[in-house]
């Protein structure tokens, strides 16, 4: 069972992805978990507030099932399958120091960030704000990075080629000018 524990290599994970989206392609389906909020809302009804939710959303419960998969396949390795603690570049923890996070390569997720002790209005407020900001964004590109980058670029689709570079530069926007501001 030790072989579960550690990360898979590319040239397992890949072909595994590569398989599912073919089969995908195959039945007429496109991966993305954005999509699974439009359904979500418009199975609660949104349609009577936005034309947007009018539609047909009983064709996407599939993907809802796979959104469900992945929350309890997220959950199962985090607490069942996993060591917890990500291995990140040496060469990064003292920057993630001097931002006061001490327990970047000793858990999973940073208490400093992510502990229920850690939850204050500046973290609330920036958790809440930075939800809002790839929602829209998500909406905006017509995608999430797993729509675009997995199911987009497999199809070959120009927009998601776009939107992925965009997201790349978002981040790195994020991660070298703002991260610092706020942390």
């Amino acid at each position: 069972m030790n072989w579960i524990y550690e990360p898979w290599p590319w040239y397992i994970g890949g072909p595994a992805i590569a398989f599912i989206m073919l089969l995908l392609l195959i039945i007429g389906k496109q991966f993305g978990m954005s999509s699974n909020l439009r359904t979500m809302c418009s199975i609660g009804g949104a349609e009577k507030w936005s034309d947007f939710f009018n539609w047909d959303w009983k064709a996407q419960r599939w993907n809802l099932v796979v959104m469900l998969g992945a929350a309890i396949g997220g959950y199962l390795s985090y607490n069942f399958l996993s060591t917890n603690v990500v291995n990140i570049n040496d060469a990064l923890i003292p920057q993630l120091e001097a931002y006061g996070i001490f327990s970047a390569d000793q858990t999973y997720m940073p208490t400093e960030i992510f502990a229920l002790e850690s939850l204050n209005l500046k973290t609330i407020s920036i958790l809440i704000l930075g939800g809002i900001l790839v929602g829209f964004g998500a909406r905006y590109a017509g995608g999430c990075t797993s729509g675009h980058g997995i199911s987009g670029l497999s199809n070959l689709q120009l927009p998601s080629l776009i939107a992925i570079v965009g997201f790349f530069i978002g981040g790195l926007v994020m991660v070298h000018l703002f991260y610092p501001l706020i942390f």
